[in-house]
């Protein structure tokens, strides 16, 4: 085996990591490349301290990245190592991956690489035709091979998360810190991060609704209204624990769950605003009346829409040595 990875397959790599999702697309991530191990660290510059402040969905988007990254190197031939951190000594280091060539492809994986292009974050309005039951269990045993848990709701569940976004919603309304960063991140024209205006789909026609509506200038408030499925597909995904691992864990559990979504023609999107809360979180945890944590709420459905969010180029979340 080379001392080091070609310079094209860590473009690949780093590409199809990034691609991940992460909270208002902060791209939150950076990489150090030695030999064949990548390291993901957090990027302390892409904080957002209103409305993340413990980092937990920092963390969930590091563990996405890193699943991307295996995917992609299963798909040039390569194995993956994946060791979960922090160490003591490096507290932003939190994902470390050992690449390997291998004759033993896991096809699976080199299946989801194949969708990481194609994974988006869909805020219109889905087909009412329900799942089928055999799509939904593949997105629970997804979550299942990463070591999280899939959970569907039932309508009344659905209607109880409604009520905590009402009340999570109430509570922002006079946070002008949570506003003003959400203002800085989403809308308008955005061409490397954060969430455009093309993106944020159309406002619901009524409310509270299954879709997270993140306008905050005046011309996002005023898009084009449509009206959202009345009996939203949601689904909670939680840990057993909630230690920094655990979530960056949950991370990698809900990028293979979106991209196997996508593999199905299942588009997705999150309605995680009660989840900033911790006691609205612990009861979006009991409606699912499974034990643990709860770190996303995500709302599946079919959909032809596809307007996706832009990335930094590679170089940037490199060292200046390595780029």
């Amino acid at each position: 085996m080379s001392e080091q990875l070609p310079t094209e397959d860590v473009s690949v790599l780093l590409a199809a990591a990034i691609a991940a999702p992460s909270m208002h697309n902060t791209q939150p991530w950076r990489f150090e490349v030695e030999g064949h191990v990548i390291d993901i660290f957090l990027d302390g510059s892409r904080t957002l301290p209103a409305e993340d402040p413990t980092g937990r969905a920092m963390r969930i988007a590091a563990g996405a990245a890193a699943f991307n990254l295996r995917c992609a190197a299963e798909s040039l031939g390569y194995g993956a190592w994946f060791g979960l951190a922090p160490y003591p000594e490096e507290p932003d280091l939190l994902a470390r991956i050992v690449i390997e060539p291998t004759e033993n492809r896991n096809e699976d994986l080199c299946d989801l690489a194949e969708q990481i292009p194609y994974r988006h974050t869909d805020r219109h309005p889905a087909d009412t035709t329900p799942l089928a039951e055999d799509v939904r269990v593949k997105l629970m045993q997804a979550a299942y091979a990463e070591g999280a848990r899939l959970t569907w709701l039932g309508d009344g569940e659905v209607h109880g998360v409604l009520d905590l976004v009402l009340e999570s919603d109430l509570r922002e309304v006079h946070d002008w810190h949570r506003r003003a960063e959400r203002a800085h991140w989403v809308g308008g024209d955005r061409a490397v991060d954060g969430v455009p205006s093309t993106a944020l789909g159309p406002r619901s026609s009524s409310y509270p609704a299954a879709v997270r509506d993140m306008g905050t200038r005046p011309a996002d408030r005023l898009r084009d209204e449509r009206r959202f499925e009345e009996h939203p597909e949601l689904a909670v995904l939680s840990t057993d624990f909630d230690e920094p691992a655990d979530q960056v864990t949950a991370g990698a559990a809900l990028e293979r769950v979106l991209l196997t979504a996508t593999r199905d023609g299942v588009s997705a999107s999150f309605l995680n605003q009660p989840l900033e809360y911790d006691e609205l979180r612990n009861k979006v945890q009991r409606l699912t009346e499974q034990p643990g944590h709860a770190h996303m709420i995500i709302r599946f459905g079919r959909s032809r829409t596809h307007s996706g969010t832009a990335r930094r180029p590679v170089a940037d979340f490199l060292p200046k040595e390595q780029s």
